[in-house]
């Protein structure tokens, strides 16, 4: 079977996210989207012990149109919204909100990571919803590493976490809004990986972190991201340390984007009323008491 090229590697680049530094691998100057997906980033935090953990990580704020997924690499992230979900999920966990007519949420430290001065460190997707769906009710989602089906590489030196999807006649827990194929993977070095992408899907490898090296491109280094061409099927990979990557593949939405912070609609006219509708406490109000 054919082996993907690569059409673009984006290293990710710091930036400033309303004080808080995070690593951006996409949008670029240049590609704005990869339909259906619309930004990763990748940020570390330590926390301190001196203020309450509902003081420290990133307040609450509002979400309308698409689906913000949260993969906690390492310690812990406690979330809650206007729904009145509240959820600690830990290293190894995923976090998966459809923000779809609006909703209010925080992502937080645990109080237990903020009194050890723990760090955290998360990578974070935002995921096209199509249309039909933008307007549905919000839905969230919590995946323990139990919840996870787990593929093996040949050698058992490479796990593969299936999160959306269907792979290898397994399901993934979360029923996305569009057709998609979302793994993470962990690997031994030394090991060795294949991994089937979907026909027409639009595919991207983020390496989280460790060296491997893709077979008929090269090393890749971590916290860059590769993007896939559509010919062939087949990724193959080699890794030359302990690593962990995210593979993202989706069908394209092919519609209208337009954006606005934390909206993301079809035209600006829905985005005017996203910003009325949250500012009328239309997508709820959250208090964090707990």
């Amino acid at each position: 079977m054919p082996i993907k090229s690569v059409t673009y590697l984006l290293e990710a680049q710091s930036i400033d996210m309303g004080g808080f530094p995070v690593k951006q691998a996409f949008p670029t100057q240049n590609i704005q989207q990869i339909d259906p997906f619309l930004l990763l980033h990748h940020a570390s935090a330590k926390f301190s012990s001196h203020r309450p953990a509902k003081s420290q990580g990133v307040g609450p704020h509002p979400h309308r149109g698409f689906s913000p997924v949260t993969f906690v690499v390492e310690g812990q992230v406690h979330h809650r919204d206007s729904r009145g979900n509240s959820q600690i999920a830990g290293t190894g966990e995923v976090q998966w909100m459809h923000a779809g007519m609006g909703i209010v949420h925080s992502e937080r430290p645990s109080e237990e990571l903020a009194q050890s001065r723990g760090r955290q460190e998360i990578v974070q997707l935002w995921i096209n919803s199509p249309a039909a769906h933008k307007m549905e009710k919000p839905e969230y989602w919590y995946l323990s590493r139990e919840d996870m089906p787990v593929i093996l590489s040949e050698d058992q030196k490479v796990q593969t976490k299936l999160i959306a999807g269907e792979y290898a006649g397994q399901m993934g827990k979360i029923p996305p809004k569009s057709p998609l194929l979302v793994m993470w993977g962990q690997a031994e070095t030394g090991g060795h990986a294949s991994l089937t992408i979907p026909q027409d899907f639009n595919s991207m490898l983020y390496l989280i972190k460790g060296n491997m090296r893709l077979v008929t491109y090269g090393l890749v280094d971590p916290e860059h991201l590769m993007v896939f061409g559509m010919e062939g099927d087949q990724i193959e990979m080699e890794f030359h340390s302990e690593a962990q990557f995210l593979l993202l593949c989706g069908k394209a939405i092919e519609e209208e984007v337009s954006r606005y912070g934390p909206y993301v609609m079809n035209n600006q006219t829905e985005i005017l009323e996203a910003m009325r509708d949250y500012q009328m406490g239309k997508m709820g109000i959250l208090i964090e008491e707990e």
